[in-house]
């Protein structure tokens, strides 16, 4: 026989060397000879071991080289390292050789799971023995194979050492005593000794034809572990690059015979190209060469496919590379290839075993052109080889996978692949036989290739390479060898083996050789690698997992995301009952996240796939009421996101007009929840009950219905109604468990519950494996519990456990299947589980509601919303809405007073919105409020103040947080830290005694002649308008005052008005506060308790002709029902009256009468002439009744206006009016005021026997009787009214105004008249007032409080008898005003300082003619006033005694009864013994204590003897022993000489340290000023930076221990008695060659322009920038690995500014300080202009240059874009031009509007306005924790 291979030659000829290969037989037996060295062949003992099949019919030139070399070593005995780029060229070389020589092989893939067991021996048991099994390396040395180690690189170090002896010295000794001896040593033994003894001495011969043929990859290039030394120094190597040129080109042109010669040199040259070194360093993984035949097989059918989608299919560049390696890769394209067109072609492939099915017929799936395009690509590849799909998550990989199978007949095997399944898991597992043997299972992977399935290997992104690199041999040659010798061979190998050793099936079958399915398929899925990862698993899981090894295994396709048109008709034809508009305004704002390149858009993007948008639509098109902003804020759990994120998510949603209706039924719809006739109903959505087999896994929880619960509750069960699996996600406490729990109850479902830790594996997750009998049996875990029985699974703490574990969820959720442990399988089809054996078929009603903490800090969970957010329904859970919260801590502590858990969900909720911006990270939940309730319910006596500590002692020793917490708790009035004894009422000073002073009596008879006739008419009023203004909404900052002590001050808040502003009038209806300014005319409204301060500017309607200064002066009146929430302003120089409606913003100007539009002749400016003219004035006393009066000073006009009837009634009088008061409802009795005493009309007064003076206040009401007869210390019932003037603290007038006969007037008289109290001494206290007084001011500030029986007054300090209120030696506070109570009832007055106001307005002389004192007061509610001072300061005062007294018992109760009285400890023992009779007992001489026993007189606790606190004694005796108390306050004190030696100590630390850093104390204030306004921001950034630290460093499960705990994986190698079974966790070393960590990059842009300076006074603008400067230096000191910074600034003389420099950032405080004051030196002497957008962009080029594992830029700016003539347009393309840089721009708020116009043309989430520029560091920590953090 002689066959003979010749030699290719090339067509020139190139006879170089060419080696011919030679099959001789001769009589001595056959030789191989390769060019002129030969090879004696040996008979093969197991002949099926020899390769078929591998050599083809011509061999190329290298190849024959190659194997030449090999034989030359075979030859001389040494074993061989066939290096080289990845691919299955090296494998089939040296199967090659091994065919031609007939050699038996062992061939063994090495993964990162390999250990040495599966190299030496592996014990099994057998009939209760364990024996050891040689392995394949001990196989090949003894029988004489050769061993072939594929994948060196992937084994871990330790385990390739084990052969070091073996390959040296061919010795080795097992595990089962034996020594394996080379073939020399045993043959000198032999010479000795009987071939019995030596087997006795269990000595066993290596074989001399055993060798080692190693396949390897260059390790620095590839990844993986690099050789060791001594392995390497043992092996020869070769260099098997790819084929040469002419080589391929010749097998190409054999494989695609009926291709064009220059398309396939063109795919050649291409992909030769892309091979070479410069492609390398340009960071391009390798072309796969050896996919080159399989595509041109498919050009030779299809030779219109174009040779772009072919490289792309080869090659996914757009997938794996960033944007330099695309340009190249399609340079190079362009160069070497051009396009054709694509048309419909028919051809066959290879099919399954089902019968085919139609495409296109499935209901299920929507056939849409592009997935069409996709399907018939895959047909293509599928006839050649394996596939790979690559998408996104929830684009439909697995649908389209499932169809494809189902047009080609396929059945599918699915199998998830997880991060840490080993190679095990893959291909075989152990399991017992009933018997105890052990044996192995073949995985559903090995039996999909027998049976010829198609193998879906969902997830090829997350396993590790180590363990894929096992299939690399079953993907390109279709051949397997398993862990139990079992081999796999490819169909036509399996043949003509058969037929060439003449064996059935029966036979290969006893010899442990399968055929694999010539119709399997294998059909992977991925989500698409992420360009410029690390390869390594980063923090956030995202991998660039697509290396140069995995792209040789197969053809990829990516699918696309689907166009809009084609997402509609996919949606319509899957839910055709949606609403249409809702799917179009859906799939714009998706495709428009989509498009931008902003990573936050794109990740919301992520979480809106079609999935999710299937999702919605089903609901939808269930509900179609519902909103769809709803929807998607749901789908992206828009609740938890961080602040930028949700931003942009809010811009977006408003960009497609999605607007959110704020559900004005939500409100309205009852969230009730009943059960009736075995239906439950929760708010519009009802179910049946469900009943149940097992009661008792139903749960029941104590749950208090609340409407907020209850939404969620609803919105679960339309989910749950629509089938879907549930995923709750919310902060802790909030109620998730109980909400889930009180469902289930409500449904009446069983729940299994599973809690989850960072330990959870997916064996623990599945089935719990235990030994009984020493046989394995496996316990179902409560999954597989819930699945069979159709439980409800609860799963808790989701976010605990490693992603990579939960994703097995997935394909449960998704497809319904899953394959457990021990080898059972979970279908969800019930048809399916019939036939098969070992299968579970999924119960209808099984469902999964997973519970998970929401993603990021402080929970540092894993985000398990990110990783399977897509296939749940998930819902946010919030802390209930104060109202709900309120209600519900109501049922738990019905006792607990309403005042108190009002203050708790106050301050909880701060606390709360604190934590979502970032200010603190702990979020305070309900959990915590509903615990300190529950202590109050059951000992209200202790106070709320040292109840809250049982939460908030968890913060004591943080500074600055226990700072934030007690600022929140103070403002809500819980005085944690008061003291009981800290109360500060003002001091009371006596009354003097009333006196009766004098009469008035109304005119009546007299002259009758001289009546005077008063005309009156009416006509309507004429109203213009309405013009419709903004009402804008400020947060109100209510801080509550009695916070650390009690005073009469209740409350008090800012207006939030310009300083300039000056305040002219406050007045109150019920719990409304109005308060008017008039520089510019603006009205403020707010409610007592209220959260906002809604504000009307009324700058545009105030007609500014007049010529000169005009200074309108306005007041205002509220309206009574039904018009509430209306008032009306009455300006009094121009007479102008409005109507303003503070809910619409309508505003309309009343014409009062026909006449008062024409201007007045002269200009009137009430502040500077002095013959005063008189103003206009309102009456407003009966404004609750919707009636005003209007007067003109001096004037003899009344205009009474009716605002209901809109009626004007107006009265012309026969006197002058100097003031008008109402005094009673009925219109026409008004006491009017006025200057010459005419007795005239009827209504006149005469006032006899009193001193004349005009009254300041006069009141509308009567004194109750009860206040009266105190008053005047008499029994006395009577009309009465109560008055005040400047001459005395008050009046009252009994009889007035409805007795005719003559009125007495009672008065309390000052020993000073007010009026000649001028303000000179009393200067001190005032601003800059002293004799600015020339006329009397426009507010009297005086009210009555009839039912406190009280006058309270503002007035000036001056006015004040401070010293009679203060003692000599304590100086009097700097006040504003003191408010000068006269309470009638006590008969006392006192006098209470309001404090002076932080800000005044410069025009101090407009301010005096406001008001006396700073203030201006009017009366609030029954006991109480309100005082507003001139710097927009609003304070609530309680003056009423009976309120004060309330209060002050309540305010001492929260801080609870602290008595000094020592705490007793008593045990009550019953001691079981009767009493005897009483006696006195012994008295014991030394008078020791005694307790118990019943012998001596004077003990504690006995019996029968006289003592104290036993039992049945004759009487009480103390014999002395006495308790010492010292006082509690006594015993807190800490001495005052200690508390000086630690403050001493303190700050002679601090001088050193200044010392140490030379640094003054002057500069140390300075940079102190700095450092304080950050120090919160800096700590929680810290905080943060140190918990991802943790984060980063959590360790890992390293498998394969000798110690630790038992990996269930290994229980089985457990019970045959290996070592290494054990798991620990333990730091993982990176694995080598994966790129080092590389810091994230930060730059700070500063603006330090001259405008910054300038302007600096007006908002400190640059010392807020100053403050982030230095709170970026703080925050990131010593993390310098972490993140690398530098700062520049930017002005008009040039834009690189260096302040810091990346390489020296600045170590202390004193090389800070010289930092901001560069800063601020440059801004002072810079020149001017604006270099912002040059700036940004030099910064983000310069950038983005650097090697960084994330690149920010934050430009600080003031810039007015608009003034320098800057498009926004232009910026925002800036801050977006690199997408490897992440630019965000603060801009500091300047003139109007602009900023924020500005903030509408960026990018959403990249700017930001700080109007404030208080704001700047907090939007520079938000940016930090939302961006830098996510992913540190």
């Amino acid at each position: 026989m002689r066959n003979i291979l010749g030699a290719v030659l090339g067509r020139d000829g190139w006879t170089w060397r060419s080696h011919e290969v030679k099959l001789l037989s001769t009589s001595s037996g056959d030789t191989v000879t390769i060019g002129e060295i030969s090879y004696q062949l040996k008979t093969p003992r197991s002949p099926e071991l020899v390769p078929v099949k591998h050599i083809s019919d011509s061999i190329p030139q290298t190849v024959a080289q190659h194997l030449r070399w090999i034989m030359q070593k075979d030859l001389l005995g040494q074993d061989v390292f066939l290096i080289g780029p990845p691919g299955p060229l090296r494998r089939s070389i040296a199967m090659q050789y091994l065919e031609l020589t007939r050699r038996e092989v062992e061939y063994v893939a090495l993964s990162r799971d390999t250990t040495e067991t599966d190299l030496k021996q592996r014990r099994e048991i057998r009939a209760g023995t364990a024996f050891y099994i040689d392995q394949c390396a001990v196989r090949a040395a003894t029988e004489g194979r050769i061993l072939v180690l594929e994948g060196l690189e992937k084994a871990e170090r330790n385990v390739l050492p084990v052969l070091n002896n073996l390959l040296e010295n061919r010795e080795m000794q097992l595990e089962d005593g034996r020594f394996l001896m080379s073939a020399e040593r045993y043959d000198k033994l032999l010479q000795d000794h009987t071939k019995e003894e030596l087997d006795a001495w269990k000595i066993v011969r290596v074989s001399e034809d055993f060798r080692v043929i190693a396949l390897g990859l260059p390790v620095p290039k590839y990844k993986g572990n690099p050789l060791d030394p001594p392995l390497r120094s043992r092996f020869q190597a070769r260099d098997m690059f790819y084929l040469p040129f002419k080589d391929q080109l010749e097998l190409l042109y054999t494989a695609g015979p009926n291709v064009a010669a220059e398309r396939v040199s063109q795919l050649l040259s291409l992909a030769t190209t892309l091979c070479s070194q410069e492609s390398s360093t340009l960071g391009l993984p390798d072309f796969p060469m050896d996919n080159l035949p399989p595509a041109l097989q498919i050009l030779n059918v299809f030779p219109m496919l174009s040779s772009q989608q072919l490289v792309q299919r080869l090659y996914p560049y757009n997938s794996i590379l960033g944007k330099e390696g695309r340009t190249a890769v399609e340079g190079v394209l362009s160069v070497r290839t051009h396009t054709h067109i694509h048309r419909h072609t028919h051809t066959d492939v290879p099919a399954g075993t089902k019968e085919l099915r139609p495409p296109h017929s499935s209901p299920a799936f929507i056939s849409t052109p592009s997935h069409a395009q996709l399907l018939a690509e895959m047909m293509q590849s599928h006839m050649v080889k394996d596939m790979c799909l690559i998408g996104p998550k929830g684009c439909g990989k697995s649908v389209i996978a499932r169809e494809f199978a189902e047009m080609l007949g396929y059945s599918i095997e699915p199998v998830m692949l997880y991060q840490d399944m080993t190679a095990r898991d893959l291909l075989q597992q152990r399991y017992t036989l009933p018997n105890g043997d052990t044996a192995w299972r073949p995985s559903p992977l090995v039996t999909a290739a027998q049976e010829g399935k198609l193998l879906l290997l969902d997830g090829v992104h997350r396993v590790n390479l180590g363990t894929l690199a096992v299939l690399a041999r079953l993907l390109h040659d279709r051949e397997l060898a398993l862990y139990d010798g079992t081999r796999l061979l490819r169909w036509d190998r399996y043949q003509s083996l058969k037929e060439q050793l003449q064996l059935t099936d029966q036979q290969l079958q006893e010899r442990s050789i399968f055929p694999i399915h010539p119709s399997f398929r294998v059909l992977a899925l991925a989500e698409p690698p992420v360009v410029g990862a690390s390869s390594s698993k980063g923090s956030s899981g995202a991998q660039q997992w697509l290396g140069p090894e995995l792209l040789t295994m197969f053809l990829y396709h990516t699918v696309t995301p689907l166009s809009r048109a084609e997402e509609i008709s996919l949606i319509q034809g899957l839910t055709p009952s949606v609403p249409k508009e809702a799917v179009e305004q859906l799939l714009q704002l998706t495709h428009s996240l989509r498009k931008t390149n902003d990573p936050t858009a794109q990740s919301l993007a992520s979480s809106l796939s079609t999935r999710q948008l299937l999702r919605i639509c089903r609901r939808l098109s269930q509900y179609p009421e519902e909103s769809i902003a709803h929807a998607v804020n749901k789908a992206c759990l828009s609740r938890f996101l961080p602040s930028l994120a949700r931003a942009s998510l809010q811009k977006n949603l408003a960009n497609c007009s999605i607007e959110d209706t704020p559900d004005s039924a939500e409100h309205t719809r009852s969230h009730s929840c009943t059960v009736k006739d075995g239906v439950l109903t929760i708010g519009s959505v009802s179910s049946p009950v469900y009943n149940p087999s097992e009661k008792m896994k139903v749960p029941d929880v104590l749950f208090y219905d609340n409407p907020q619960h209850m939404m969620v509750m609803e919105d679960m069960l339309k989910d749950f109604l629509l089938g879907e699996h549930l995923l709750l996600v919310g902060n802790q406490g909030v109620g998730k468990n109980k909400i889930v729990d009180r469902f289930l109850h409500l449904l009446n479902r069983p729940r299994e519950y599973l809690q989850l830790h960072r330990d959870t594996t997916v064996q623990t997750l599945t089935l719990q494996p235990s030994v009984r009998d020493g046989i394995i049996v496996y316990e179902d875990s409560p999954l597989v519990k819930a699945v069979k029985l159709g439980h409800i699974l609860v799963i808790d703490e989701a976010d605990k456990a490693p992603t990579n574990v939960t994703c097995i969820l997935k394909t449960l959720v998704e497809s319904g299947e899953m394959i457990l442990a021990d080898g059972r399988r979970i279908v969800s089809d019930q048809r399916e589980a019939q036939g098969r054996p070992n299968t579970i078929a999924m119960h209808p009603d099984f469902r999964m509601l997973v519970l998970a903490n929401r993603p990021g800090f402080p929970f540092l969970g894993n985000d398990f919303f990110g990783a399977l957010g897509d296939i749940f329904s998930c819902h946010a859970v919030d802390n209930p809405k104060p109202q709900a919260e309120l209600a519900m801590l109501k049922q738990y502590g019905p006792n607990v007073p309403d005042a108190t858990l009002q203050k708790l969900v106050g301050a909880f909720g701060e606390l709360r919105s604190m934590a979502d911006q970032g200010t603190i990270t702990y979020p305070y939940s309900t959990r915590e409020v509903v615990n300190i309730v529950k202590h109050l319910q059951k000992f209200p006596d202790e106070g709320l103040a040292n109840v809250v500590r049982n939460v908030f002692d968890f913060d004591s020793y943080n500074k600055d947080m226990r700072e934030v917490l007690i600022g929140a708790l103070h403002k809500h009035g819980i005085p944690i830290g008061a003291k009981p004894s800290s109360v500060n009422l003002a001091k009371e000073l006596p009354l003097p005694e009333v006196k009766m002073s004098g009469y008035w009596t109304t005119n009546q008879g007299g002259n009758a002649r001289r009546k005077l006739l008063c005309p009156t008419e009416t006509h309507p009023i004429d109203i213009k308008g309405p013009v419709f203004l903004r009402v804008q909404g400020y947060p109100c900052n209510r801080q509550e005052s009695r916070a650390l002590s009690f005073s009469e001050e209740k409350a008090h808040w800012q207006i939030p008005m310009n300083e300039v502003n000056i305040i002219c009038d406050v007045t109150t209806k019920d719990d409304e506060l109005y308060v008017a300014t008039c520089n510019p005319v603006s009205l403020y409204a707010m409610k007592e308790r209220g959260e906002t301060i809604h504000c009307m500017e009324l700058y545009d309607v105030f007609p500014r002709t007049i010529s000169g200064v005009w200074q309108p002066f306005v007041t205002v009146a509220a309206l009574g029902s039904p018009l509430d929430g209306q008032v009306v302003l009455h300006e009094e120089q121009s007479n102008t009256v409005l109507h303003l409606d503070l809910v619409t913003g309508a505003v309309r100007r009343l014409m009062l009468s026909q006449d008062s539009d024409q201007p007045s002749t002269k200009p009137s400016s009430w502040w500077s002439s002095k013959e005063q003219q008189g103003g206009h004035k309102m009456c407003r006393d009966f404004a609750h009744k919707n009636w005003l009066l209007f007067y003109k000073e001096d004037g003899n006009h009344l205009e009474v206006l009716d605002v209901l009837e809109g009626r004007v009634h107006s009265i012309s009088l026969p006197i002058n009016l100097k003031t008008v008061f109402l005094v009673a409802e009925d219109h026409l009795k008004y006491l009017s005021w006025f200057q010459m005493n005419y007795h005239y009309t009827p209504r006149t007064l005469a006032v006899t026997r009193c001193e004349l003076c005009v009254p300041q206040m006069l009141s509308c009401d009567q004194l109750p009787n009860e206040n009266l007869s105190v008053a005047l210390n008499q029994k006395i019932v009577s009309p009465n009214r109560l008055l005040a003037d400047t001459g005395s603290y008050a009046q009252v007038i009994v009889g007035f105004p409805d007795l005719m006969s003559p009125n007495e007037v009672y008065t309390f008289k000052r020993p000073v008249d007010l009026s000649e109290k001028k303000g000179g001494e009393g200067g001190g206290h005032m601003f800059f007032r002293g004799g600015l007084r020339s006329s009397s001011a426009k507010q009297t500030n005086c009210v009555s409080l009839l039912s406190a029986n009280q006058v309270v007054r503002a007035v000036p300090p001056y006015q004040v008898p401070l010293k009679e209120v203060y003692p000599k030696d304590v100086t009097p506070p700097m006040a504003a005003a003191y408010l000068e109570v006269t309470d009638l009832n006590s008969k006392k007055v006192k006098y209470i300082p309001v404090p002076r106001s932080m800000t005044v307005s410069p025009y101090t002389n407009w301010l005096s003619k406001v008001s006396d004192s700073d203030v201006i007061l009017a009366g609030l509610g029954s006991g109480g006033v309100v005082t507003v001072d001139m710097g927009g300061y609003v304070r609530l005062w309680e003056t009423g005694l009976d309120n004060l007294q309330r209060s002050l018992m309540e305010w001492r109760n929260m801080i609870g009864t602290e008595d000094g009285r020592p705490i007793q400890i008593t045990v009550q023992r019953d001691s079981g013994l009767d009493v005897t009779a009483p006696k006195h007992g012994k008295i014991d001489p030394n008078n020791a204590p005694h307790v118990g026993g019943n012998q001596w007189a004077g003990g504690t606790g006995g019996r029968d003897t006289a003592g104290l606190g036993g039992k049945g004694g004759p009487y009480r005796l103390d014999a002395g022993h006495k308790v010492y108390q010292v006082s509690q306050a006594e015993k807190d004190a800490v001495p005052e000489e200690i508390r000086r030696a630690a403050r001493e100590m303190g700050e002679k630390a601090f001088k050193e340290r200044l010392k140490e850093i030379d640094m003054s104390e002057y500069d140390a204030e300075t940079y102190e000023r700095f450092s304080k306004a950050v120090r919160r921001q800096v700590q929680s950034l810290r905080i943060i930076l140190d918990s991802l630290q943790a984060k980063g460093k959590e360790r890992q499960w390293l498998k394969n221990q000798a110690i630790g705990e038992l990996d269930d994986a290994k229980i089985i190698d457990g019970l045959t008695g290996e070592k290494a079974i054990y798991k620990r966790r333990g730091e993982l070393d990176p694995e080598l060659g994966s790129p080092q960590q590389k810091p994230k990059r930060l730059r700070v842009l500063a603006d330090v322009s001259g405008s910054m300076y300038r302007f600096n006074g007006v908002d400190g603008r640059l010392e807020r920038s100053m403050e982030a400067v230095c709170m970026v230096m703080e925050a990131l000191e010593s993390y310098e690995h972490k993140f690398k910074y530098d700062i520049v600034g930017h002005s008009g003389d040039g834009f690189d500014i260096e302040l810091v420099r990346a390489d020296k950032v600045p170590k202390d405080n004193k090389q800070r300080l010289k930092v901001l004051k560069n800063m601020h030196a440059h801004a002072q002497f810079c020149m001017s202009g604006d270099y912002t957008l040059e700036g940004t962009e030099a910064s983000i080029r310069e950038l983005a240059r650097e090697e960084a594992d994330e690149h920010f830029v934050v430009v600080l700016s003031d810039a007015n874009l608009e003034r320098y003539g800057i498009r926004p347009e232009r910026f925002a393309r800036v801050l977006t031009s690199d997408p490897q840089v992440h630019a965000f721009a603060i801009f500091i708020g300047s003139l109007g509007d602009q900023a924020e116009r500005l903030q509408k043309t960026l990018p959403a989430g990249r700017s930001f306005v700080a109007m404030d520029t208080k704001q700047i560091p907090q939007i520079l920590q938000q940016i930090f924790t939302s961006t830098m953090l996510s992913s540190a």
